[in-house]
């Protein structure tokens, strides 16, 4: 469903232009998951924000389900990012005047596939149930984190797109909700590509690539 063709981005710096990705090539197939690791600064995140369409590549090419990304206006990329993707990032980014119920269905009342019945058991099987009138300042992080697990996924999105979803978390912690988290994305029928610095992380998934000196390197399956 995700076909990455020599991507190539640079960020201009005081010293000149700073090149992050260079010639970068992946593939996602539909209803799979991928691990994407890599050293800070490797570009990883900078990727996620490529697919996300929330800035745009220098050249290359970002298939989806044949169509170019890159080709699209800033309108339709809005609507990608509303109707196709789910975002799970480490800073959970819960609307603060939005109690529980109403972050799980912020994005699927955007998408216009809000189900009732799904939200409730997305909120039952991230332990939510009995937080549901709680505002975000009143949860626990392994609380919010759960939130934004279910907003993501409250909308059944082809793709989810997951940065270091558990760093913030004590080990047992990330432990929990990365299991729930892959659970619930097949659940869903959803794909993932979720950056990681933990190979304990990306053995859960189905892949694993990394990301050095901008290109990735040969894909392994753990």
């Amino acid at each position: 469903m995700l076909l990455i063709e020599d991507l190539h981005k640079h960020y201009l710096t005081a010293q000149g232009p700073l090149p992050v990705l260079q010639g970068v090539d992946l593939r996602l197939e539909a209803q799979s998951s991928l691990a994407l690791m890599g050293e800070s600064g490797s570009g990883k995140s900078t990727l996620l924000h490529l697919i996300a369409g929330l800035d745009r590549a220098d050249r290359g090419r970002i298939l989806i389900h044949g169509q170019a990304l890159d080709a699209r206006s800033e309108m339709a990329l809005a609507q990608w990012r509303r109707d196709s993707i789910g975002l799970v990032f480490q800073q959970y980014n819960l609307i603060p005047s939005l109690d529980v119920t109403s972050n799980l269905s912020f994005q699927a009342r955007l998408a216009g596939r809000h189900d009732p019945a799904w939200s409730r058991h997305l909120a039952e099987r991230l332990g939510l149930s009995g937080l549901l009138q709680r505002y975000p300042e009143q949860l626990s992080g392994g609380q919010q984190q759960r939130v934004a697990i279910g907003r993501a996924l409250a909308p059944r999105p082809p793709l989810v797109l997951a940065d270091e979803p558990t760093g913030s978390l004590d080990e047992g912690s990330s432990e929990e909700v990365l299991a729930l988290l892959l659970h619930l994305i097949g659940e869903a029928g959803s794909s993932v590509l979720m950056v990681t610095h933990s190979a304990r992380m990306a053995a859960r998934l189905q892949r694993s690539c990394r990301l050095q000196a901008g290109r990735v390197l040969a894909e392994s399956r753990p």
